[in-house]
């Protein structure tokens, strides 16, 4: 028998889609339903029946997580994620399969959960604590520390219904972190709270993964995923689509955003912003190329030459280029400006192609995109904005040990150092 903390196998949900909701009648319209329902019957006979349409939120889903183990679930909206969650949770029973929970169990899936908004923040912690099975004494051992977490001792007594939404998150997390369930279940709810917020809460959930506790988080943060899981889910269409290791899963997800398998540089309309309509210059490509020719794939420290096609309605003077580099997190690596050398661009009438290369792209391996901005020099208009076109991968060189850069299972970080020198020096003596 497994002693894994959550064993899942064939998990699945099914939901009605379209199932119009009952009115309340008046009693004049019920008794007249009421005649008309034989003939309504007679009518139906011969007739085949309405199809139901059904959909599965989760489908054959089966993995296991093992005690102290934090797992990270990404995928795109609609994948399945909060619904996994809330089977997991018990708040909805599930269509197939089944779910092995072993331990006390703790959610936060939404702002708010569980709490009752007539009663204050004091006593809401005690409800929660009691309906996640918590004694009296528990919970008051533990009190002061959540309020201290939440920062609203001053409303404690207040009830929350008047409690600001960032007031509401931060009670409601601090609960769900700080009393001792063995199993944490949090959703994306972190989004609603400050930068600050955001931050200690990330920082509550590194303790709560050195204590042994089992967590399952949900997020769109992948950074968040990356520091603080072992593992990840990647859920698509309600399957999974891959379950193992969070840099190989991460990187996998990001690939089914971008695209990186097959793309088309010619095609930017679903990337392009216009902020001015009918600017008189605009992208018609984006490409990179290696020393060699068109490349999506680099080795660290290689060449890396961005090739921009650009067509001008006339002949323009004091262009702008900007470009900026962005890992699979979403953060920017670097900024490529061509006001940052003072140099001005002119573009003829026509299509021209322009061309810029980072020597040694000091990049560390990971998939990267880019944001590409035409401006005028002024830089008060921007005449064409590219968002987010995934553009290029960097993979260790061939024969590299990557487990330099997974050192402490912990990935790379956003830059890769190769020209650093150590030395070791004798100690001054101590007079």
């Amino acid at each position: 028998m497994s002693d894994a903390a959550i064993s899942v196998r064939g998990l699945g949900k099914r939901y009605r889609i379209g199932a119009r909701v009952g009115q309340y009648k008046r009693l004049t319209e019920t008794v007249t339903d009421l005649f008309a329902a034989p003939f309504r019957r007679l009518a139906r006979i011969g007739r085949a029946a309405p199809a139901e349409e059904t959909i599965w939120a989760l489908r054959d889903v089966s993995f296991d997580v093992e005690p102290g183990e934090v797992i990270g679930v990404i995928g795109r909206n609609g994948a399945g994620k909060s619904t996994l969650l809330k089977v997991l949770s018990r708040i909805t029973e599930p269509t197939a399969g089944e779910a092995l929970i072993r331990g006390r169990v703790g959610s936060l899936l939404e702002v708010g959960t569980g709490f009752h908004p007539e009663l204050t923040g004091r006593e809401n912690i005690f409800l929660n604590g009691a309906i996640l099975g918590m004694r009296k004494k528990e919970i008051e051992r533990k009190f002061d520390e959540i309020l201290d977490f939440a920062e609203i001792e001053k409303f404690v007594d207040t009830p929350v219904k008047r409690y600001s939404s960032g007031m509401y998150v931060r009670l409601a997390f601090a609960v769900a972190a700080h009393l001792e369930t063995d199993i944490l279940f949090v959703d994306e709810v972190l989004a609603v709270g400050d930068a600050q917020f955001q931050k200690k809460c990330l920082g509550k959930m590194g303790t709560i993964s050195t204590q042994g506790r089992t967590v399952v988080l949900v997020s769109h943060n992948l950074a968040s995923i990356r520091a603080l899981s072992n593992r990840c889910l990647l859920l698509n269409q309600g399957r999974v689509e891959e379950f193992g290791d969070t840099g190989r899963v991460v990187t996998r997800y990001s690939q089914m955003l971008g695209g990186l398998s097959r793309p088309d540089p010619s095609d930017l309309e679903p990337y392009r912003r216009s902020p001015v309509g009918d600017a008189p210059v605009r992208f018609v490509s984006i490409a990179v190329r290696s020393a060699t020719g068109a490349a999506v794939d680099f080795p660290m420290a290689s060449d890396i030459t961005i090739v921009m096609e650009i067509d001008a309605a006339r002949s323009l003077r004091e262009i702008t280029i900007a470009i900026a580099i962005k890992n699979a997190d979403g953060l920017r690596v670097a900024l490529l400006f061509t006001g940052d050398s003072g140099r001005k661009i002119e573009l003829p009438a026509g299509r021209s192609i322009v061309e810029t290369t980072i020597k040694r792209a000091p990049m560390a391996p990971g998939l990267y995109s880019i944001d590409a901005g035409l401006n005028r020099s002024t830089r008060d208009v921007a005449y064409d904005v590219i968002l987010d076109l995934p553009l290029f991968e960097i993979s260790n060189p061939p024969g590299r040990d990557s487990s330099v850069g997974e050192w402490l299972d912990r990935p790379w970080g956003v830059v890769h150092l190769d020209n650093v020198e150590w030395q070791i020096l004798p100690k001054p003596d101590a007079r």
